[in-house]
């Protein structure tokens, strides 16, 4: 049987010629996953050997993860919001730079009984960290993926949140029984707004084994966003916010699809300087 430190080294050695990879990290994760170890048992005790079963599937982690599988689905798990959120095939992985969302809503939220509309949920990381930090909110959380709205259901029991309600349906189809018109404080989302052209440049990993419905609205990645903008005053109260989501280089043409219902229309940067966040309220 070979130790924890040897299989730690082979799966280093296997991986260090993936891009943007740091291989020694996604070794010690697969072989966590693979022999259901926790990060402290594998740190402190590196000579321990490992079980010839544990050692087949960890090998096999890592061959599909040379294979360009995402990390977080073979592992299962993704950090968000320094919560783990459970992640399925199929199913768009959380994103760090989505933080900045949850971030200015929390800003923005009053901390009372507020409705907060959570549009394309996803695996349910953005409605569950509000419902996380805003015990009082009360959140609908909308996608066209079944499989999403299950994944996002699991989240949400897994954290032990029961202020969510779940609505299958693209964009605000199947609100109207749910919320009345003209009465949320807060309509977010991370759209789809992957261009065509971009779609076919985008790493394996995302091209080949995420949802490419999750990204990809249309031709030109605006699709979804103008549909966005459009509908949410529909839904939002006077004084009420849209925040959503918007690709490097976005950001300067989405302002043009705010008409005179908006007011204080913003953008803010993420960690890397990107322009990412979009947000505006209803007059």
């Amino acid at each position: 049987m070979s130790s924890i430190r040897e299989l730690l080294f082979q799966g280093r050695r296997l991986l260090r010629h993936l891009p943007h990879t740091d291989p020694g990290l996604e070794s010690r994760l697969l072989l966590q996953k693979a022999a259901g170890l926790a990060e402290l048992d594998v740190l402190l005790a590196l000579e321990r050997p490992v079980p010839a079963n544990a050692e087949r599937r960890f090998f096999k982690l890592v061959e599909e993860r040379r294979a360009r599988v995402p990390l977080a689905y073979l592992t299962g798990e993704k950090e968000f919001w320094s919560i783990p959120f459970k992640v399925f095939p199929g199913v768009l992985i959380p994103r760090p730079e989505t933080e900045l969302l949850v971030e200015k809503v929390i800003e923005l939220s009053s901390k009372k009984r507020e409705w907060i509309v959570d549009i394309g949920t996803g695996s349910g990381n953005i409605a569950v960290s509000l419902a996380k930090e805003l015990p009082k909110a009360r959140i609908i959380a909308a996608d066209i993926s079944r499989r999403a709205l299950k994944a996002a259901r699991f989240n949400a029991e897994r954290q032990k949140v029961a202020s969510i309600a779940f609505v299958e349906g693209n964009l605000f189809r199947g609100l109207l029984n749910v919320v009345p018109q003209r009465s949320v404080d807060f309509i977010v989302s991370n759209p789809p707004y992957v261009s065509a052209r971009e779609w076919r440049t985008l790493e394996p990993e995302i091209r080949l084994f995420e949802p490419k419905r999750a990204l990809v609205p249309g031709p030109t990645g605006f699709e979804f966003i103008r549909r966005l903008v459009r509908g949410a005053p529909d839904f939002l109260r006077s004084g009420g916010h849209l925040l959503f989501e918007v690709g490097q280089g976005q950001a300067g043409r989405v302002l043009s699809l705010f008409d005179f219902r908006w007011a204080d229309v913003k953008i803010f940067k993420d960690l890397r300087g990107i322009p990412r966040l979009v947000a505006a309220r209803k007059f």
